[in-house]
């Protein structure tokens, strides 16, 4: 599935719940949308706290999916084109020397 799709389905997830109204009590702005997603981020690490591996993948599933959904809304609402930013970022990254 791509982003465009992805995005999509969650703008469509987010006006059906109201999120979008100016008195929602789940404002959907740049700064509660980052920090939403590093809360759910770090729900991600609560699968590895003890463990090496996770022993619940259905639930960490749903975790990075959370994380996913977060990401792509914050993209979203700051105007950036997460596939060409990815792409962008990999492309610095192959310049970059990564020895210590």
């Amino acid at each position: 599935m791509d982003i465009e799709t992805l995005t999509e389905a969650m703008h469509e997830f987010v006006e059906s719940k109201g999120w979008l109204a100016e008195d929602s009590p789940k404002q959907q702005t740049q700064r509660n949308l980052a920090i939403s997603l590093v809360l759910e981020a770090t729900e991600v690490l609560e699968h590895f706290q003890w463990n090496e591996n996770s022993s619940q993948p259905d639930e960490l599933a749903d975790e990075l999916a959370d994380v996913m959904l977060y990401l792509l809304q914050l993209a979203s609402f700051s105007n950036i084109d997460l596939g060409e930013a990815v792409m962008a970022k990999l492309q610095k990254n192959y310049a970059r020397d990564w020895r210590p």
